[in-house]
Formats: structure tokens, C-alpha cells, sequence
């Protein structure tokens, strides 16, 4: 049992009353829909490096390589490449979108493929359900860190961390949630560098690492313990994660420009690979310190038993930022989404500019409860992660680069992407010796989505709506919401 668990409670729900705070200042600025959820579009390099930085340090990256780390050594960094390879790859391939002023990914989607109806319809349902599946997974992640160090019950621990995402979110909007998103990515940084340090000298440097785990397990970014296609599979999934993700997306949408876009994800990378050493340091000294812990604790109990109460408190607040700056970013990226499109499905039109910030706070508690009900059968948030990305996120991500770069891509072969990729990865996931060879499904789904949109493509009528006018009947959607008859189509 973990001594001090009244502390380490109070230490959080001071650290709740902190973000709320900020909410509630941030909540003064938001006058608008657009303002609500996009934050008047207009994030600053600074703001858009804190925000992309702490989203990127989620609950997988942080407390879940640390896990990772503690049973596969430096294959820990994994996550931490994959993500960097994936802001630097969006940057690349979808950077320039911001002149569109798209407000959604499925928006984006429906744009490559002549403002079909159909594609955004679909796609908006299925990016609803992955934000919420993103969301689940920090809430998943922060409760089993919250349940450790403060004795809560695990469903109780839920509870609190979907609260603790929900309060500033409701209250402030987007900037809300780019501000804290900007003051957590500091606090992480400290915390996970003092942690990796304390580790060190706890076990009396590097070189006990070296000398004390198997050779496997310090191998390259441990490949010689995984295995080679199974760390590329995972450097691959969580690339595709960030790059089908809405709520990076939707950092693109909502900066100032074209160059603070290019700086802050230039700058977001080289730091997001940078601190995917730190976790793993953390987790291999875990295990030099305790190797019969339970992997998931891996964590916790460095916060909470080895090192002194301040430490821990420092550590903890650390653990909660990076799984509240990723999460909060989710949750307001799927409420715009189901505002923006998914509520057009089953309305007709979009809601009415004056309805927006009232209709995204009730959809804001629609979704958190949704969340917490989807991580109610998981406690692994790797493994949750990866399956999760397979099996929604690569179809998705194909349909973009076919829709984009390929000029004789149509809507059925967009679709055909994204029903083979999640079938291939269902597929994979269902036989244990195709799991346990690939490690996680993403490569083959990649594949298979890549092929039958390609083929499905080439054996339908070609698409004759052009660009322009795609774009054009997306801006007449988009003006209901922001009050006027937008500009974008002159982008072209």
C-alpha cells in the first residue's frame, strides 16, 4: 500500500482546481462557435508547440512506455520515434491544408473525394468514435496511475480523471485547452527529466542498466528483444495515429498560418523525440529496482515508493498533465466533429451559430461518459493504443493520401481504404500467430487498404467534381455555423 495517499490526493484535486481556474479566465475570451472550438484560429508558434508537444506526450508515451520499457528495455523510445515520425510526416503531407479552413478531418476527407456526402457522413462517425477511443485510452491510462497512488477503486479512479479532462474543456473550449495543454507540456518535461535522473543515481548510473538487464533488452530501441517487424509495426501505428488523428488535425486548422504550422511541428519533433528517453530510462530502472511488479505499475511505484513525498508529488503532477493535455485535446477535437458533421447527418444542416457553445457543452458530457463507459474492459494502454489504431485509424489515413496525391482516386475507392483496413486488422487481431509475427496489425492493414483503393478506384467512373467546386460547397456548409459566407475557395 502506498503511503501518503491522502497527499498525493490533495496534490491532484489542487492540481484540478489549477486547470479549472485557467478555464474559467480563458472562458471570458470565447465569444463565438469558432471560438469555442477552434480557438478563433489563430494559435501563435508558441502556443502551438506547447499544446502539440503535451498532446503528443499522452498516456502512452509517458506512463505507457515507462510500462513498456519495464518489459521490453529500450523499446520503450518506440512510441516516442513513432510519434516524432508522425508530426514531422503530417507537416510534410497535410501542412498546407490550412488554407482551406477546414474545420474537421472528415471535412478534409470529403474535399479529396468532391465534398461527397457520403465519405464525410462516414468518416465523421468513425473519427467521432476514434477521438472517443483516443479519450478512453488517458482515461484509462490516468486512472490506473490514480488508483495506485491514492487507493481509489479502479472505476472510481475513472471517474475522477474523466471529471478532471471534462471541467476546463466545458468551461473554456479550445483555448482552453490549448493553454493548459501549453502549461502541462512544461510541467511534464520537468517532471519525467527529474524522474529520469533520480532513477539513474537510485540504481547508481547508466551502466547498472547495462550490466543488470539482458543483453535483448538493451539492445538498439530493443529489437533484439521484440523483434524487427514488430517495433517497426509499432514505430508505424503510432505514426498513423498522429497522422490520422483529429486532434492534430485540428492544430493545423487552428494556427495563425502556414509557417507557425512548419515551426511548431519542426520544433514539436525534434522534443517529442528527445523525451522518448526518458520513460524508458525510467522503466529499465523499475525493473533493475523491482523486477515482480506488475508491468502497469511500473510508473506509480517509482513516484510512489521510491523516491521521497515531494518527489512523488512532482511526478505525479507530471503523469497527470501529459494524460490530461492529450486527452482534452481528443475531446474537444470529437465534440467538433459531431457538431460540425455528425449532427448534419441525423439534423440536415449543421446547428446555428448562436446554438454552438451550448450544444458543444452538452456534447462535451455526451462524450466523456461515452469514454468512460469504452474503458470500463481494458487495463492495458499499449495494447489498447495499437489495436485500437489499426483497426480505425490506417483505412482512414490511406483514404487521405489517395485523395490527396493520387488525381484518379473517387469516393468508392476512399471507401474501400477504409473498410479493408479495419477488416485486415480485425482479421489479424482474431489469429494469434499473425498477431504475435506483425505484433500489431498495422502493416498489413496498411496494405490491404492501400491495395483495394487503388484497385477499387481504377475499376469505378472516375470523379468529375473538381477542387474547386468541392470546396466551394463545403465553405456554403461551413458559413451556417460561423455566421457568414466564408473565403476558403479563393485559397485556390
Amino acid at each position: 500500500m502506498v503511503e501518503n495517499q491522502h497527499v498525493y490526493l490533495i496534490v491532484f484535486l489542487a492540481f484540478l482546481a489549477l486547470m479549472l481556474v485557467v478555464g474559467i479566465l480563458i472562458s471570458r475570451k470565447v465569444k463565438s462557435g469558432e471560438d469555442f472550438l477552434m480557438g478563433g484560429r489563430r494559435l501563435s508558434s508558441f502556443l502551438l508547440i506547447g499544446t502539440t508537444v503535451a498532446t503528443l506526450v499522452g498516456t502512452g508515451s509517458s506512463m505507457g512506455a515507462v510500462q513498456f520499457a519495464y518489459s521490453n528495455g529500450w523499446a520503450g523510445a518506440l512510441y516516442g520515434i513513432g510519434g516524432a515520425v508522425g508530426i514531422l510526416a503530417l507537416l510534410f503531407l497535410f501542412g498546407d491544408v490550412r488554407k482551406y479552413h477546414f474545420m474537421t478531418y472528415s471535412e478534409e476527407l470529403s474535399y479529396y473525394f468532391g465534398a461527397s456526402k457520403l465519405i464525410k457522413g462516414l468518416t465523421s462517425i468513425l473519427l467521432y468514435i476514434a477521438s472517443i477511443g483516443w479519450l478512453g485510452a488517458h482515461v484509462l491510462g490516468g486512472s490506473l496511475y490514480l488508483s495506485w497512488i491514492t487507493g481509489l477503486d479502479p472505476v472510481t479512479a475513472k471517474i475522477c480523471t474523466a471529471v478532471g479532462f471534462a471541467g476546463f474543456t466545458i468551461i473554456g473550449g479550445y483555448l482552453s485547452v490549448v493553454i493548459t495543454d501549453t502549461i502541462q507540456g512544461f510541467i511534464l518535461f520537468f517532471g519525467f527529466i527529474l524522474l529520469t535522473v533520480l532513477s539513474l543515481v537510485k540504481i547508481g548510473g547508466y551502466s547498472t542498466i547495462s550490466d543488470n538487464l539482458p543483453h535483448d533488452m538493451v539492445s538498439f530501441l530493443g529489437t533484439q528483444h521484440m523483434g524487427w517487424i514488430p517495433a517497426i509495426s509499432l514505430i508505424v501505428v503510432i505514426a498513423v495515429g498522429v497522422l490520422a488523428t483529429p486532434s492534430y488535425r485540428q492544430r493545423i486548422y487552428s494556427s495563425k498560418d502556414a509557417s507557425t504550422i512548419r515551426k511548431g511541428f519542426i520544433v514539436s519533433g525534434i522534443l517529442f523525440a528527445i523525451f522518448s528517453l526518458f520513460p524508458s530510462i525510467a522503466g529499465m530502472a523499475a525493473r533493475i529496482l523491482n523486477p515482480d511488479i506488475e508491468t502497469g505499475y511500473a510508473f506509480p511505484y517509482l513516484a510512489t515508493e521510491v523516491f521521497p513525498l515531494w518527489v512523488g508529488a512532482i511526478v505525479l503532477v507530471s503523469g497527470l498533465s501529459a494524460t490530461m493535455s492529450s486527452g482534452s485535446s481528443d475531446f474537444i477535437a470529437a465534440v467538433t466533429i459531431l457538431l460540425r458533421d455528425v449532427y448534419q447527418i441525423f439534423m440536415g444542416k449543421p446547428p446555428k451559430k448562436e446554438n454552438m457553445i451550448p450544444y458543444s457543452r452538452i456534447s462535451l458530457v455526451l462524450t466523456i461518459i461515452l469514454a468512460f463507459v469504452l474503458t470500463l474492459g481494458s487495463n492495458n494502454i499499449i495494447d489498447y493504443i495499437s489495436n485500437f489504431i489499426s483497426t480505425v485509424m490506417s483505412g482512414l489515413f490511406v483514404a487521405a493520401v489517395l485523395g490527396k496525391f493520387w488525381p484518379r482516386a473517387n469516393w468508392q475507392g476512399g471507401l474501400a481504404s477504409i473498410i479493408s483496413g479495419s477488416f485486415i486488422s480485425f482479421i489479424v487481431l482474431i489469429n494469434d500467430s499473425l498477431l504475435s509475427f506483425w505484433g500489431n496489425p498495422i502493416l498489413p492493414s496498411l496494405v490491404g487498404a492501400f491495395t483495394f483503393g487503388i484497385v477499387v478506384s481504377l475499376i469505378t467512373p472516375e470523379n468529375r467534381v473538381t477542387k474547386e467546386e468541392a470546396l466551394r460547397r463545403l465553405d456554403e456548409e461551413r458559413s451556417v455555423l460561423e455566421g457568414g459566407t466564408s473565403t476558403s475557395s479563393k485559397a485556390l
